[in-house]
């Protein structure tokens, strides 16, 4: 072997040694890199060391994402929406349910934005996206987002020969029925199918199923009407319902909107009423653009009774047509039937967004100290509503310094620091910058009458105002929201009177009816245990509080023959005296025989929860002397919710 090859072979020994040895190693290798250069035989080799090469393992560790933040396949997608939008008829989904009214009257309950046409707080036609039913412009918008109608097919499918099919889940009830089957066909003229879900309305509105889970894809219910728009827990980024929140909020459809969540927060957190226009304003633009939902109608209240119940007079205003039930009575009868096509998963209020457990609630006197009639307040339990007006309520000005827990100007709950925007005691927007600022504070003082009573004689104490109090802001209470909660900063008790101080800053428009509520602390449960010694996260499956709670009302809950009937008794110790029918009974009817129900004498009362509209039959009946028909213009409004994330 000449010297040249000698050479050679010792450089290849050199290397093959710094390979085994790099795999040898663990992660991280240094390589050497060496040059070979090649020089007559009588010339040294020089062996030149160039660079050192760092060798790093990667490993790849899977985070799993939070539940709900993969936008929906195809309703994660604007175009969908809005072809969604413009392919629904809203006019006649507004027939199909009341077609006995006049055409101006069913053409007035349309509506472009969550807020009804002729509320102070609507927008304005021309300052929202209004989506015309225009089918062909739904069809172009489907196209252009990969949504192609194949030959001879009816519906249409994208490049992998997915079928554009979504999930439509709603309740049993009639009206529902009704108007999702009329849907049904207008999605199909757009080549979409519809697969109708009418789930029991305790699946639907449960707490731990259905709207609470985010459990849909098209989602259709109703959210009641009120004497204001509200709107925090429903619009705001900060209420979405998720595992992480302990699915806290009513955002079921996960919208989040920067505008949208600063103007509704805002919305709600000033005595202006110019300002609160201003900022309804800038929610229903956000709105209107972003299609997150699609508000179809308001719907009208319609009810029917026997002809010779006396007493009975829903209001507009009013979503619980059931508030003087006290008042109600049929010659000769000691007991009055309503029919309800839909029964309550549970009474515990908490947890329980459902119109069908608000009403027994309300008949028990569990569910607020005062009415609504004809979109104004009149305190019922309470001794009056705590205003300003009526020195019920005061609004203070404090000194506030950094740390200080406060409501921001944009109604965010902070603590106070250098950079914060916040509303000083004058109203104007003022960044902190250290020190003190002075701002407005609400302290609110509800006082209950002295004559309340429970069920078995006791009166309504402290003690049971302090618990309830305590309940409801425990965050494992079950609670959809704990928004008033998070902004109050103390309470004080003096007997039956209940001062809530709000947060520096927190001026909610409708802060007198944040009153404390009461529960029995001193029930003593079939288990020998006081209520008022329960977990807190015990409390939704308590039957004591799920199925037979106790209130101050005319009447109390008796039995609960589940899916047959609710039936509660006079309140022997009712601040209102003796109610004027000794029974009450809500009979679990089906849709199909509800009618009949009423004209057969089985039940005395249905209400707007289970009839669809005024129908022929009850048109009819009403000519002949055998009911008494009442329709009132209502601020309920149905509407369609989109799953824009999926889990």
């Amino acid at each position: 072997m000449n010297t040249r090859s000698r050479i050679l072979a010792v450089l290849s020994l050199v290397l093959v040694a710094a390979f085994v040895l790099s795999a040898c190693q663990p992660v991280t290798t240094t390589v050497e890199v060496v040059k070979t250069v090649e020089v007559p035989v009588e010339k040294q080799v020089e062996v030149v060391k160039t660079q050192e090469v760092t060798v790093v393992e990667t490993q790849v560790v899977e985070v799993e994402k939070e539940p709900f933040t993969t936008p929906h396949p195809i309703l994660g997608d604007l175009r969908v929406r809005q072809a969604i939008a413009h392919c629904t008829n809203k006019l006649e989904l507004v027939q199909s349910v009341y077609p006995l009214i006049s055409p101006e009257e069913q053409a007035n309950l349309v509506m472009n934005t969550f807020i009804p046409r002729s509320s102070w707080a609507y927008a304005g036609d021309e300052n929202v996206t209004i989506y015309e039913f225009d089918p062909e412009k739904g069809k172009a918008l489907l196209e252009e987002a990969g949504w192609t109608l194949p030959e001879g097919a009816d519906f249409r499918t994208n490049a992998n020969g997915e079928e554009l099919s979504l999930k439509f889940t709603t309740t049993s009830a009639a009206f529902r029925q009704t108007w999702a089957a009329v849907f049904e066909q207008q999605m199909a003229t757009c080549g979409i199918r519809i697969v109708r879900l009418h789930a029991p309305a305790s699946w639907w509105f449960g707490d731990t199923t259905g709207l609470a889970r985010r459990d849909f894809e098209l989602g259709a219910f109703a959210w009641v009407g009120q004497a204001d728009p509200g709107g925090e827990t429903l619009w705001a980024c900060d209420q979405i319902p998720l595992p992480s929140n302990g699915w806290a909020g009513q955002n079921y459809m996960g919208w989040c909107n920067e505008k949208a969540s600063v103007g509704i927060k805002n919305a709600n957190n000033t005595l202006v009423k110019e300002e609160r226009i201003k900022w309804y304003r800038d929610v229903q633009q956000a709105y209107t653009e972003d299609v997150p939902a699609i508000p179809l109608f308001n719907r009208t209240e319609t009810f029917s009774t026997r002809a010779d119940l006396t007493g009975f007079a829903p209001t507009p205003g009013e979503e619980y047509y059931v508030y003087n039930i006290g008042e109600w009575e049929v010659p000769g009868s000691d007991t009055i039937v309503i029919g309800f096509t839909q029964e309550p998963a549970s009474l515990y209020s908490f947890v329980e967004s459902a119109f069908v457990s608000a009403l027994p609630n309300m008949i028990i006197g569990n569910q607020r100290g005062y009415t609504t009639l004809n979109y104004d307040f009149q305190a019922t339990y309470l001794k009056q509503m705590p205003t300003i007006e009526n020195g019920g309520a005061v609004n203070n000005d404090v000194e506030v310094k950094e740390g200080d827990k406060v409501v921001d100007s944009g109604g965010n709950i902070v603590d106070l620091a250098a950079g914060v925007k916040v509303k000083n005691a004058a109203g104007e927007e003022v960044e902190f910058t250290g020190g003190t600022v002075t701002m407005k504070q609400l302290v609110i003082t509800f006082e209950y009458l002295d004559t309340l009573k429970w069920p078995d004689g006791s009166p309504v104490t402290q003690e049971d105002i302090e618990l309830w109090v305590k309940v409801q802001c425990d965050r494992e209470s079950g609670a959809t929201s704990f928004i008033l909660c998070d902004k109050t900063a103390g309470w004080t008790f003096d007997g039956l009177k209940a001062t809530r101080t709000l947060l520096p800053g927190a001026q909610d428009p409708l802060y007198f009816t944040y009153e404390p509520g009461f529960a029995p602390a001193n029930r003593v449960l079939s288990d020998g245990r006081l209520l008022k010694d329960v977990p807190a996260k015990d409390w939704p499956t308590l039957p004591e509080v799920a199925e037979s709670p106790w209130g101050v009302g005319p009447y109390m809950v008796k039995e609960w023959v589940k899916g047959e009937k609710l039936v509660f008794e006079a309140h022997p110790y009712w601040y209102g005296g003796t109610p004027k029918t000794p029974n009450i009974v809500i009979a679990f009817v089906t849709p199909e025989n509800a009618e009949a129900q009423l004209l057969g004498g089985q039940v005395d009362v249905l209400g707007s929860e289970t009839l669809a509209g005024l129908t022929q039959t009850l048109v009819d009946a009403e000519t002949a002397g055998d009911v008494i028909n009442y329709v009132i213009p209502g601020a309920t409004w149905e509407h369609i919710d989109f799953a824009l994330f999926v889990k």
